[in-house]
């Protein structure tokens, strides 16, 4: 799975740091590449029309959306928005005790 960012200003440092620290503090950053983008026919495919843009792409699926467009979520967003779309963490027994917060259930 693939985190595309596409940007074309300032907010970028900001985005990407929020994401790759989400990524990490869910175990998810070997599982889920993180890349910046500023193609054109990947803005007119998904009608972009602001930035930055945070796209999910899964390309064994065939997959891709535009998640998040001209905001910087929150990191409890994005954590949530991470969970949601692996849906797998609580199914293969990865929630404990030790790692309960506000997206585990146990």
């Amino acid at each position: 799975m693939k985190i595309k960012i596409f940007w074309k200003n300032e907010n970028i440092k900001e985005l990407l740091d929020k994401v790759n620290i989400s990524l990490t503090e869910l175990w998810l950053e070997s599982f889920i590449t993180v890349e910046t983008t500023l193609d054109e026919e990947l803005k007119k495919e998904l009608s972009i029309s602001k930035e930055p843009a945070l796209i999910v792409e899964e390309e064994s699926i065939d997959f891709k959306d535009v998640i998040f467009e001209w905001i910087i979520p929150s990191d409890d967003e994005l954590k949530s928005m991470f969970i949601s779309i692996i849906g797998w963490w609580e199914s293969w027994g990865w929630c404990a005790p030790e790692w309960c917060g506000s997206w585990c259930s146990c």
